[in-house]
């Protein structure tokens, strides 16, 4: 079963790699099909196993996932969400995105600005809660509004109680509703991170296009009280790598998925969401590097923000011009029936 998924939850995709077939999912971590996978890989995360990614994985508040690689609070993750502070710890005369930096002592590690990681430490079920304040006769305006104060004085009481940063998360569209649960650190530093040209060989002719051969990845350290943490729960490197038709799980910080999106749905995003998202973002792409023509300096600054339009853009243009694919609106129509 397919579930949408905030943009802020933690969930596991599921894919096996066989010739003829793939099969797929994204859960969150209190709704895991355990049966579907025992039946059909003989094989079913219990609830340690759950904990313990769960709690070595890492969301960054930038956007993007990452996760605890050591006992002394490394955190790996890719360098495409390492580059915000890597553009931001730059100079003109210290180009990080394109030098690639390396500190060889902890002293070098350098504090990212503004960068607050998060690590998922509990979820509860707050559906009642979040309609208690939904009465009969009311308007969609008033229930939105009886609601959204409801999650307010959830995640307020949650905050003052616990410490943690507290998100109520929407599931199912309006069928669910979690209290996510976070523990924050704000003391996050660069510890190395490599050259643009290679953490993004290729450039964007390859994004989105072929197998990427770069070395796409940065290394942060989390801090509190000026020394690194412990965390007790973190991922070990495998230097064997998976086997071939081996049941690969990932744990992450995913943006949503659109497999129930009905069929008008797609029709209004195929006809006007992504022919203006599109625009808009292409006239911003081309502004972009008219700017950057002008200078080397400018050309650093608009860096990392012209990596991400022109990221968006080609994935947008994508999923609009699939849209367009009559199969695939068909296909949509006889799944509806």
């Amino acid at each position: 079963m397919r579930h949408k998924c905030g943009l802020s939850l933690f969930a596991l995709m599921v894919a096996l790699a066989l010739p003829a077939v793939a099969d797929e999912g994204m859960w969150p971590y209190n709704n895991i099909p355990s049966a579907y996978l025992k039946k059909t890989y003989g094989w079913a995360p219990d609830k340690a196993w759950l904990d313990h990614v769960r709690l070595a994985s890492v969301r960054f508040n930038s956007g993007g996932s990452g996760s605890f690689v050591s006992e002394t609070g490394l955190v790996l993750t890719n360098h495409h969400v390492g580059a915000n502070c890597i553009q931001k710890i730059s100079t003109p005369e210290h180009d990080y995105i394109k030098s690639g930096y390396l500190a060889k002592t902890a002293a070098e590690e350098v504090k990212c600005p503004d960068l607050e990681l998060n690590v998922l430490e509990g979820i509860e079920d707050v559906t009642a809660q979040v309609n208690a304040g939904v009465k009969a006769g009311m308007t969609e305006a008033q229930i939105l509004e009886a609601q959204k104060a409801d999650e307010a004085r959830l995640e307020k009481d949650c905050n003052e109680k616990t410490g943690l940063r507290c998100n109520t998360i929407t599931l199912y569209a309006g069928g669910e509703y979690d209290l996510y649960k976070y523990k924050k650190y704000t003391d996050v530093r660069l510890v190395a991170a490599p050259e643009f040209g290679i953490a993004f060989f290729g450039g964007d002719p390859d994004n989105f296009t072929y197998p990427r051969w770069d070395i796409d990845f940065a290394i942060f350290r989390i801090y509190e009280n000026d020394k690194p943490v412990h965390p007790a729960h973190y991922l070990r490197w495998n230097s064997a790598g998976p086997r071939e038709n081996e049941l690969v799980l990932v744990s992450g910080n995913p943006g949503s998925t659109s497999r129930l999106d009905t069929q008008a749905q797609l029709e209004l995003e195929r006809d006007l969401r992504y022919p203006l998202l599109v625009e808009v973002l292409a006239r911003r792409a081309k502004l972009l590097h008219e700017f950057s023509d002008k200078s080397a300096e400018n050309a650093r600054m608009a860096n990392r923000q012209l990596f991400g339009v022109e990221n968006s853009l080609k994935a947008d243009r994508g999923k609009g011009q699939a849209l367009q694919d009559p199969k695939v609106m068909a296909k949509k129509a006889a799944e509806e029936k």
